[in-house]
């Protein structure tokens, strides 16, 4: 099979929904032997454009990152608001949320997804580039998110 849907096999990222980031990186940090890499607050709605479910939220997450060779684990603590974050963690509990792909075309990659129903949960920019979670919980038991930095 020569169908690629994202053009890419490489899972760049690892998303875990938390409910006490500064706890959980802390743990992950003594866990791995490094340094805890604190946190930073994704960008207010204006800034980020964030869409949730095709509309408009305030929603914002803490986020903390950590390199682990070629792959990034990102743990996120997300606010009250509406956002594929919040929904997860009051449905599943704290966990796995997504793996993440860094693709070009983010247009054109979600078209083709949706496509193959698989559709947009949430959009958002973040400096230097976008993101897109897309529900592939049915086909593939996981949400995916693509990634599409500038150059």
């Amino acid at each position: 099979m020569d169908t690629n849907l994202l053009g890419t096999q490489v899972i760049a990222q690892i998303g875990i929904v938390v409910r006490d980031i500064e706890k959980t990186s802390q743990a992950y940090a003594d866990f791995f032997g490094v340094d805890n890499p604190g946190w930073s607050l994704t960008a207010a709605a204006d800034a980020a454009q964030t869409e949730y479910r095709g509309q408009r939220t305030e929603a914002r997450a803490k986020l903390a990152f950590f390199r682990l060779g070629s792959l990034q684990l990102e743990l996120i603590e997300p606010d009250e608001h509406p956002s594929t974050w919040r929904e997860y963690l009051d449905e599943h509990g704290e966990g796995p949320h997504h793996i993440a792909f860094i693709i070009e075309g983010m247009k054109e990659k979600v078209m083709t997804l949706e496509r193959s129903r698989m559709p947009l949960l949430q959009k958002g920019e973040y400096t230097g580039g976008r993101y897109a979670y897309i529900d592939a919980l049915k086909p593939l038991k996981m949400i995916i998110e693509l990634l599409e930095n500038d150059r």
